[in-house]
């Protein structure tokens, strides 16, 4: 994986410019564009045919799943997402995954199976291909020096995870990871490839709000101190929202990577909007990565 990879920024693809049907990306021959059109589309929006090289079970439901492509790799952000499409033909619309990792012209997606357009990807298998787009969105800006505390929670992992390889290769910061399970801590041995400082807590002993505070108690963050601490979150709605007022209460800088129920992925079909201090944004092209100040959820 190269290192010009990570470069942070925070300017849009500006992807949203056309308004088609998404039944017109349909790869199973349903198109409602013919076959020249479909593929003009398909080049000008990036969804291309990618190869499958390995699909890992990490826990009940949850897989991580390896995949090749050179753009994607080397685009991607910490928090950007990349959406599939099922090889289903009557599951019309893709799924936005995060990239959780990525190696030279690899990369991996974590996903949890929740319905019948995530099963099929959970049968995907090496050798398979299957259509993608990406990458997409607004990632975490890591651009400057801090302590980043990455705070996850169930299925957050992968843009936390995506962030501490990052900001592995820089001597500049200094990285802690606070990870929220229901049961199993299925991440803690991938978060430890990349950084040491690795804390976590499952439902049954707390949730990550105890972890900050446990910490926060032995003195593990300097709030004073010349380096900045900066959160980086990514999981369920409320316990962001927890975060967001932790983090608000000890006028600390607070990123948080937003979840939402998405039609396009790319600005067009406007169905992963989310209330915001200056109106209603798109999760899928003002995010997902808000700072909690511009959600008014402190």
């Amino acid at each position: 994986m190269s290192d010009g990879m990570f470069i942070p920024t925070r300017k849009a693809s500006g992807n949203a410019i056309f308004t088609l049907r998404e039944n017109a990306f349909d790869s199973s021959g349903s198109s409602a564009l013919n076959e020249s059109d479909n593929a003009k589309y398909s080049r000008l929006w990036g969804r291309r045919a990618i190869e499958v090289l390995n699909n890992e079970k990490l826990d009940e439901g949850v897989y991580r799943l390896t995949l090749r492509d050179e753009e994607i790799a080397k685009k991607s952000t910490p928090a950007q997402f990349v959406n599939l499409y099922s090889p289903d033909p009557t599951a019309m619309l893709p799924r936005p995954f995060g990239v959780a990792s990525v190696d030279g012209d690899t990369f991996t997606l974590i996903f949890a199976v929740i319905g019948k357009g995530t099963a099929k990807f959970a049968e995907l298998k090496p050798g398979d291909s299957i259509d993608a787009l990406g990458p997409l969105g607004l990632g975490f800006n890591i651009s400057e020096p801090a302590h980043y505390v990455l705070v996850s929670g169930g299925l957050g992992v992968p843009p936390i995870l995506c962030a501490a390889q990052a900001l592995s290769k820089r001597e500049d910061s200094s990285v802690t990871a606070v990870l929220g399970y229901r049961s199993k801590r299925f991440a803690d041995d991938l978060m430890k490839e990349y950084i040491a400082d690795v804390h976590s807590i499952t439902n049954a002993e707390g949730t990550v709000i105890t972890l900050l505070n446990e910490l926060e108690k032995v003195k593990h963050f300097d709030f004073e101190d010349d380096l900045p601490t900066v959160i980086l979150s990514c999981g369920p709605l409320p316990m962001m929202k927890a975060v967001a007022h932790w983090a608000h209460e000890r006028n600390i800088e607070c990123q948080l990577s937003l979840e939402a129920r998405m039609g396009c992925g790319y600005g067009t079909c406007v169905a992963c909007v989310v209330d915001t201090l200056e109106g209603r944004l798109k999760v899928c092209n003002d995010g997902p990565v808000f700072e909690a100040n511009r959600l008014g959820w402190e």
